[in-house]
């Protein structure tokens, strides 16, 4: 098919599994647009797909960098960029697949790669600050930025009062749209959807799922290697308040609620990024999604139908 699928939905709502089947019934290869699942031994947190998944259905994106490297959008979007071409030459469909909006809204929309190197000096300087006070700092030198960044998107605030600091311009003057990663091709944009309510108890059961199949080893295996609380990927939800709980902040009870609690805000915040874009159709998600209970996949074609019939 002559377009590039695009897969996304809030955290719990099932985009690996109808993506693995969808892959199956259009030749597709999957690009993650998650920015956590890129870190290498950061499985259970990030509900990375099972190595399994991975073999049925090759992945791009997942398990390429360590944890106290950087991860960015504009490093996403040069490497799906190439990714894409790569899948196309085999004569394949590439599927992007995620929930990470910031990504698929550079995808979709255009990015605009760095306009300022980055400066360890201004970014240590200015990580030591409280994000509120970052935030208030960023309303008096960019209003316009500090509308679109959330208030407590830490990394964002610094990276545009970086800019700021070495240009003497607002980043929010200093951005301009560039083609979007995909070129011209058409893209088809598929948005999962269900009852809050279910949406909530899938978050909840995931979250105990996490914690059963070994969450708490995983982080502590982490700060073995050597791995700091401080970096951007330990700071990733889930991750952040199980170092909470080894520290002794909290028991094991407040830090399950507190991660439930935070994934729902989470989930809540992607979908207000996925109600941005245009031309996007929109799957109820238990129709779509595989239940281990339930049986298998609809056959061959009536996803698909099922997908490809539906309007805006």
């Amino acid at each position: 098919m002559n377009e590039t699928v695009l897969i996304f939905g809030p955290t719990a709502s099932g985009k690996t599994n109808l993506s693995i089947e969808l892959a199956k019934q259009i030749n597709g290869e999957i690009i993650s647009a998650d920015s956590m699942q890129v870190y290498r031994y950061m499985d259970i947190g990030t509900a990375k797909p099972t190595k399994e998944q991975r073999k049925k259905i090759p992945h791009h994106l997942i398990d390429i960098v360590d944890p106290d490297k950087e991860w960015t959008v504009s490093d996403f979007i040069q490497r799906s960029n190439r990714l894409i071409r790569e899948i196309r030459e085999k004569g394949k469909t590439p599927m992007i697949v995620g929930g990470t909006g910031l990504y698929l809204n550079a995808f979709i929309n255009g990015y605009s790669f760095p306009i300022a190197a980055k400066n360890e000096k201004i970014r240590e300087r200015l990580s030591k600050m409280e994000t509120e006070d970052l935030h208030k700092k960023l309303q008096d030198v960019d209003a316009d930025a500090a509308k679109k960044i959330d208030k407590n998107d830490k990394k964002r605030i610094v990276r545009a009062l970086e800019v700021y600091e070495q240009t003497g311009v607002p980043i929010s003057k200093l951005q301009v749209k560039r083609v979007r990663a995909d070129g011209h091709l058409p893209l088809r944009l598929l948005c999962l959807t269900m009852d809050r309510h279910l949406l909530y108890d899938r978050i909840s059961a995931r979250v105990d799922k996490m914690m059963s199949d070994g969450l708490i080893d995983e982080v502590r295996s982490l700060l073995d290697k050597g791995y700091t609380k401080d970096l951007n990927s330990l700071q990733a939800l889930g991750y952040k308040e199980t170092i909470g709980y080894l520290e002794g902040k909290y028991g094991l009870d407040e830090m399950t609620g507190l991660i439930k609690q935070k994934t729902r805000n989470f989930a809540k915040r992607q979908l207000t990024w996925f109600k941005r874009f245009e031309n996007v159709t929109w799957i109820d998600a238990p129709r779509t999604q595989y239940e281990p209970s339930e049986g298998t996949y609809p056959p061959a074609g009536s996803l698909l139908s099922c997908i490809f019939r539906k309007t805006t």
